[in-house]
């Protein structure tokens, strides 16, 4: 099972990946995308960071992946909880992620799966050539891994909203799971 759960900044969405992880059967790994900054940076986002850490169960194994996203999700047994795919965004000098590489990791993982992602969708319209180039990449990712997502939740302040799949769209459980990048993308 993939659940992708998307949200704005501070919407709750890593709590309810959190919530929805601890139910599922261990072992439990986290794969974290994000670490805390360089002494001497960013007091607020390693604060951030540390606020994560501290509410995960000791008993889940936190594996730092940073930009070697799939290739720790691939080595994962078990349950996994991925925080967060717009991290590994910004990790990955260029933003040239491999969606399809990450889609086949998720698709061929044995255990359930949590991902966790920024939507981007819904702000401003940045300001620099980066910030929209961030915004399309993470936004086709976000797409992407909802198509082979069994379920796709919103968290908008605090309070979760199911996703309905697009009409006409194939049971992303079935055999014939839509493919990562749609023809024409």
């Amino acid at each position: 099972m993939i659940t992708l759960v998307l949200g704005g900044a501070r919407s709750g969405k890593s709590e309810v990946a959190e919530q929805l992880a601890a139910a599922l059967p261990p072992p439990l790994v986290y794969l974290a995308t994000a670490a805390a900054p360089e002494p001497g940076g960013d007091p607020a986002f390693a604060g951030r960071v540390e606020a994560h850490r501290r509410r995960r169960p000791t008993g889940w194994q936190t594996v730092e992946a940073g930009a070697a996203l799939v290739p720790a999700l691939s080595a994962s047994r078990g349950s996994v909880l991925v925080d967060a795919l717009g991290t590994w965004v910004a990790a990955t000098p260029g933003f040239a992620v491999d969606t399809d590489a990450l889609c086949d990791a998720l698709l061929g993982r044995g255990g359930d799966t949590v991902v966790v992602s920024d939507e981007v969708g819904m702000g401003v319209h940045p300001y620099s050539e980066a910030g929209r180039l961030f915004r399309d990449v993470l936004g086709d990712v976000n797409r992407a891994v909802a198509r082979v997502a069994d379920e796709v939740l919103l968290v908008v302040a605090g309070r979760v909203l199911p996703l309905a799949p697009p009409a006409g769209a194939t049971d992303p459980g079935g055999a014939g799971r839509p493919a990562c990048t749609p023809e024409g993308a």
